[in-house]
């Protein structure tokens, strides 16, 4: 606080006592008010905000209980609970004001008071003030950024009966506190159902934590979601809280829970039942309290094999258990779900507003959307980019052949077939050809797993995203 900053408030019924306080006060701070009467301070706390309030236990001849300042201790605290209240007594009456300190008062001054004292004694408690001022506004600052991060990216799309019992079991779930897992394929739009489940429950002031385990490393998985102590290993330079102890009291979305080891499932295990957590290098046990939702691309038949998935994790995970429809089950949300995508890329790219031929509908409804949602997005993206027509034609999607899908459309290219050798090896060194290739291999290899196929083709999430994107897969 610098010199002559700040608004103090001397309540008191001695006139000498109101100006010597305002006489020492006047050099340190801004403003300086006084009052005799306590019936004054509703309508000066309605008009103003005191970074302190100087407040006499007793008011009238002969008071020497502190009733009276007990009560308007309560008052103010009512009006302002941030309020900092410094209790002026007398120095037979200490004792009563350290019990006014029990019901909400910060200090007290005894008078006669001596003025290092007195000056001290503010100093602190505007301080106080200042800290109590900018804690709360942080805690709106936070409860903001919590609800506009919490919200969804993209709308849940469709009116299929699939989809609608999907929203009907979030709006059943979400206002409790059951932990959820959520099972779809890739693509099929499992963080936006958590994210709803969020913004739908009470926490949705707090914060919502997402955690892809897809992508954490066995080394680091304590690290990330326990925190760590500095020094506790080699690149520990500071002290870090983990993703459970950063969504305390909100939302943890732990994403491609399948993928999670059988060893760190019984860690991650233990700290879902004690509900604390103890940061690596560190003994002591910090208290949780999230909620937990957790989402995977196993298959329930495999997620409920032992060699597999820990049972009693499961049974931990799934208090409700949320299944996503693939695309190609809920065709008839296709329509909407491409029109929504056309005119958000159109937008974003500049370009005038278009409509879907109707053989442009019939091949992406035909289609099986092995990447699901996901895919049929950046198949629109890409020919919101590329299409040179007033409309959508069946000619601006490139669709990879699939046997089991009679209404399919074989990709087109104009690009001559790679010659074969012998040994089955091709002679078509055309890098773009051999990139979509590999991309194509490594997604059919791990069944559309997306981080398992970017750690196969030493490739970031989204680094196959972006070339997916690009070659329109």
């Amino acid at each position: 606080m610098s010199e002559k900053q700040g608004k103090i408030l001397i309540v008191d019924d001695d006139e000498d006592i109101l100006v010597a306080g305002k006489l020492l006060l006047k050099r340190h701070y801004g403003t300086v008010e006084t009052c005799n009467n306590p019936e004054r301070i509703p309508g000066l706390l309605a008009n103003d905000s005191f970074d302190a309030i100087l407040l006499d236990m007793n008011f009238g001849p002969g008071e020497s209980s502190g009733a009276q300042g007990f009560v308007w201790l309560k008052k103010i605290l009512e009006i302002d609970p941030q309020a900092v209240v410094v209790m002026i007594t007398a120095h037979g009456g200490v004792g009563v004001a350290v019990e006014a300190m029990k019901q909400g008062a910060t200090d007290f001054i005894a008078k006669p008071w001596q003025n290092e004292k007195m000056v001290a004694t503010l100093s602190a408690s505007v301080k106080l003030r200042q800290s109590r001022s900018e804690a709360d506004a942080l805690k709106k600052t936070n409860r903001t950024l919590a609800k506009a991060a919490s919200e969804p990216k993209q709308p849940i799309l469709g009116d299929s009966k699939p989809m609608r019992d999907v929203l009907s079991m979030i709006e059943r779930a979400a206002p409790t506190d059951a932990n959820v897992l959520i099972l779809g394929e890739n693509g099929t739009g499992k963080e936006l159902v958590a994210r709803e489940l969020h913004r739908q429950s009470n926490r949705a002031d707090q914060v919502f934590m997402s955690v892809d385990l897809g992508a954490v490393t066995e080394t680091l998985f304590e690290s990330e979601l326990f925190g760590h102590k500095k020094g506790a290993f080699t690149d520990a330079r500071e002290d870090r809280i983990g993703r459970l102890q950063a969504a305390d009291g909100g939302t943890l979305f732990l994403d491609e829970i399948g993928n999670l080891p059988l060893h760190l499932q019984a860690k991650l295990l233990t700290v879902l039942e004690q509900r604390h957590v103890t940061p690596v290098g560190s003994d002591k046990r910090i208290p949780i309290n999230v909620r937990v939702i957790a989402a995977t691309n196993v298959a329930p038949a495999r997620l409920r094999d032992e060699d597999v998935f820990r049972q009693d994790l499961l049974f931990r995970l799934n208090t409700v258990e949320i299944h996503l429809p693939a695309l190609r089950e809920r065709p008839e949300d296709i329509p909407e779900i491409a029109q929504h995508y056309a005119a958000l890329y159109c937008r974003k790219y500049g370009r005038p507003e278009k409509a879907f031929s109707d053989d442009a509908m019939a091949a992406i409804t035909a289609y099986g959307w092995p990447g699901n949602v996901r895919a049929l997005r950046h198949a629109i993206e890409r020919a919101v980019i590329l299409s040179e027509t007033d409309t959508f034609t069946g000619s601006d999607f490139q669709f990879e052949a699939q046997p089991n899908q009679p209404g399919a459309v074989a990709e087109r290219s104009t690009a001559p077939a790679p010659e074969t050798t012998e040994t089955g090896a091709t002679d078509d060194l055309n890098l773009e050809r051999l990139e979509r290739g590999a991309i194509e291999q490594a997604l059919k290899k791990h069944r559309y797993n997306i981080s398992h196929a970017a750690k196969d083709l030493g490739l970031t999430r989204a680094a196959l995203y972006r070339r997916m994107e690009k070659h329109g897969l």
